[in-house]
């Protein structure tokens, strides 16, 4: 998993009133408000639909919250699901170890931080479960992104490597696909 630097969030963010959030959230906000203005100004949800760029049926539910409880029943209540466990300081020092590696935390066989890897590690510093999946979804909030390594041989000669490339495989290459006897391997049948 890798993160990005301190201090810079990879998604592209909205400040405005005070407030940090994600394009798609002010985007939603923008569109929110804009309902609850054509509403009052007497417009239908097919309208509001058409103007928005929602489905009617997202139209028809905001119409219907939008009379039972005002504007303030269109705006956001949040994040759902439960709130973190994690303090912002353990938060702080969950990354701080993330930071470290697998290895500091006893897993040398390869650098990778895996979800169950990291399960274990919250439980060992801090004493909460997570699953794996709440794992996920815990990087994920702290901007950390799953990474695929690429697989080599630990046997893997890499001056060997380049020197097939430059010398044995342009002559693979430009030899003819029916003459054999052209080939590199026309010596090694």
């Amino acid at each position: 998993m890798s993160r990005p630097e301190r201090g810079h969030d990879a998604r592209p963010r909205f400040i405005a009133a005070g407030f940090d959030i994600s394009v798609g959230t002010a985007h939603a906000y923008v569109t929110t408000v804009e309902a609850v203005r054509l509403f009052g100004q007497g417009a239908g949800p097919p309208e509001v639909a058409r103007r928005l760029r929602v489905s009617r049926k997202s139209a028809y539910a905001w119409q219907t919250a939008w009379r039972a409880g005002g504007r303030a029943a269109l705006m956001s209540k949040g994040a759902g699901g439960l709130p973190c466990r994690l303090s912002d300081a353990q938060a702080e020092r969950f990354q701080a170890e993330l930071e470290a590696g697998p290895a500091a935390h006893g897993w040398s066989e390869d650098q990778r931080w895996t979800l169950a890897r990291v399960v274990e590690l919250i439980n060992r510093h801090f004493g909460y479960r997570y699953t794996p999946r709440g794992v996920s979804y815990l990087l994920h909030r702290l901007s950390w992104s799953p990474q695929v390594p690429a697989h080599r041989a630990a046997e893997r000669d890499e001056q060997a490597v380049a020197a097939w490339r430059t010398e044995l495989w342009s002559r693979v290459r430009s030899s003819s696909l029916f003459g054999l006897e052209d080939s590199v391997f026309a010596g090694q049948e």
